[in-house]
């Protein structure tokens, strides 16, 4: 025969487990203030699946700049760039880049505060995406670039980026 707790002894446990479970959750929204303008917004979700090329985009770019961000080009954004991108784009950046003195992958020099990824079209093989990175200057304005990604359904692969006209 099962036996519980005595509710007194049951209610300081479950309070201390609260408060054990607040308190984070206190902290990281307290923290989210600090950065975030959304007041009183629910904390940013995150999802994604191995098998969509939208996410597949989404997490390079996710990766990529968070690597600029926390090291600055290195081993491991060529690393990310031989993972993601074909073989024939690869080429392609090394001579816009060459050509043009900024991060192909970027379409400009520095490090972009935000990047959000969505679905534009997908037809013939391939998938576009929509890459919008946000900037801040000196004065904490926000600007946004835009680009279009296009991926090959079957392996995945990013194999164009342009900077997207669309305003």
């Amino acid at each position: 025969m099962t036996t519980f707790p005595k509710p007194r002894r049951l209610v300081p446990a479950v309070s201390a487990l609260l408060l054990a479970l607040t308190v984070p959750a206190v902290s990281a929204r307290s923290a989210m203030t600090h950065t975030s303008s959304h007041e009183g917004a629910a904390p940013p979700t995150r999802s994604g699946s191995p098998a969509s090329t939208v996410d597949h985009v989404a997490d390079f770019y996710g990766a990529y700049i968070d690597v600029l961000h926390d090291a600055g080009r290195a081993s491991l954004t060529d690393g990310l760039r031989h993972h993601y991108l074909s073989a024939g784009l690869r080429k392609s950046l090394a001579r816009w880049e060459s050509a043009h003195h900024r991060d192909g992958v970027l379409r400009a020099k520095g490090v972009p505060t935000a990047w959000k990824v969505t679905y534009q079209d997908s037809g013939m093989g391939h998938c576009w995406t929509r890459v919008t990175l946000t900037w801040h200057d000196r004065h904490h304005q926000a600007h946004h670039s835009r680009l279009l990604v296009q991926s090959d359904l079957a392996t995945m692969d990013i194999t164009d980026i342009r900077t997207d006209s669309l305003k």
